[in-house]
């Protein structure tokens, strides 16, 4: 019997309460990266959504987990469709090889997680 694993909702899930409690040790850390992400993710020449989507692809290059269901959630807010996601991921397959088609279809998972919820309208989080 197989039992249904979520890359997308569960992984934040798991992650939440330990980024509360490591953000209550050292918040002015937590404030840095903050800013740092909001200035990295602003609109500019570089659209948020494609910004996204190269976030996601970096968290399949990198294999993190966190990573990757944080920014599908996040692609998914900036209006990346499934085919732009799989496009990103498909990138990542020429640049990090096998390990990427492990963490691809991962992604492509999360993402599909949270695109259903959307159009389910679900809340976003």
């Amino acid at each position: 019997m197989t039992t249904a694993v979520s890359h997308g909702k569960a992984v934040l899930a798991e992650l939440s309460p330990l980024h509360r409690s490591l953000r209550r040790a050292i918040p002015e850390v937590y404030k840095g990266f903050g800013e740092l992400h909001h200035a990295a993710f602003a609109d500019g020449a570089l659209d948020a959504k494609t910004k996204e989507l190269i976030a996601m692809a970096i968290g399949v290059v990198e294999g993190c987990d966190g990573c990757i269901a944080s920014h599908a959630q996040a692609a998914v807010r900036a209006g990346a469709s499934r085919q732009e996601a799989a496009e990103a991921i498909g990138v990542t397959f020429l640049m990090k090889g096998g390990p990427a088609t492990i963490h691809g279809p991962r992604a492509y998972d999360a993402f599909c997680e949270f695109a259903d919820a959307a159009a389910a309208g679900e809340s976003p989080s």
